[in-house]
């Protein structure tokens, strides 16, 4: 966890080397925006089946996702990224989040193309993975500016966050004073969605967490719990964040979690060809 003020940011910064379990990983969306410096062979990410699949070399940025993605991995990977709380970017971005919503850039389109060199060049002469993730924390520590609306947007993401998106958003509005309209500019702004939409993600992806592959599922309980409408609210909900059916997105994960017992994965929500 990096130190004050980057811990009211980010979720975690992480370092990932050596070959890859899985050739294809598919992301649903989560309430976390990435950024990953890439230092081995171009992976490839597509952001939605109405996008085509695109070739990072330097890495990618992106804010939080309304669709899964799919991420092709090199059979050698290097690579230090960051998981961003939903707001956590922001102050990072020369340009709205809303740009990058389902739009993976490069780290070159973001801070320019000689920083990033430089950068790439610091961390692969690092002295092992502990040395890259303090370089990557200084160098967001040194690019942290100010930004407007940042304490608005923050506080009402937690309240969300806190209630797994379990909260009225018209409640939301009116303890913070504001208007909907510029609630949820400000919000497209600095997260790249609405509040509205920041919530239906945090429910999901707690609804998600919360299921025990390796035993029975009954799927009318998990969309009762996770106080959806009814099972096909859930499984329409289900299908539009994952491309996948609940009962698909179990046989993947599964097979997963059989084929790569004990992986630092397997308590990720995430399916893995």
């Amino acid at each position: 966890m990096p130190r004050p003020p980057l811990d009211g940011l980010i979720d975690d910064l992480y370092c990932l080397e050596g070959t890859s379990p899985y050739a294809r990983l598919t992301l649903p969306p989560t309430p976390s925006a990435l950024l990953v410096v890439n230092l081995g062979a171009p992976f490839r990410i597509r952001a939605g089946t109405d996008i085509e699949t695109a070739e990072y070399a330097d890495g990618c940025v992106v804010t939080m996702p309304t669709r899964a993605w799919d991420f092709d991995y090199p059979p050698q990977t290097r690579s230090v990224g960051v998981h961003f709380k939903p707001w956590g970017l922001a102050p990072f971005l020369p340009m709205p989040a809303a740009e990058l919503c389902d739009r993976p850039v490069t780290v070159e389109q973001v801070w320019g193309r000689p920083a990033v060199a430089e950068l790439q060049d610091r961390l692969a002469t690092a002295d092992g993975p502990h040395e890259m993730l303090t370089l990557l924390e200084e160098e967001l520590r040194r690019r942290l500016r100010e930004t407007a609306g940042l304490g608005l947007v923050r506080h009402t993401s937690s309240v969300i966050a806190a209630t797994h998106g379990a909260v009225a958003i018209g409640d939301l509005r009116m303890a913070a004073g504001v208007s909907s309209t510029h609630l949820a500019q400000r919000f497209k702004q600095l997260v790249g969605v609405t509040p509205k939409r920041l919530a239906r993600t945090y429910r999901f992806s707690a609804t998600v967490f919360a299921i025990n592959f390796a035993e029975p599922i009954d799927w009318a309980d998990v969309a009762d719990g996770a106080g959806y409408f009814d099972q096909a609210h859930f499984g329409h909900e289900f299908r539009e964040f994952t491309g996948l059916t609940p009962t698909r997105y179990a046989e993947v994960r599964r097979r997963f979690l059989r084929d790569h017992p004990g992986h630092i994965l397997a308590s990720w929500p995430l399916p893995a060809d």
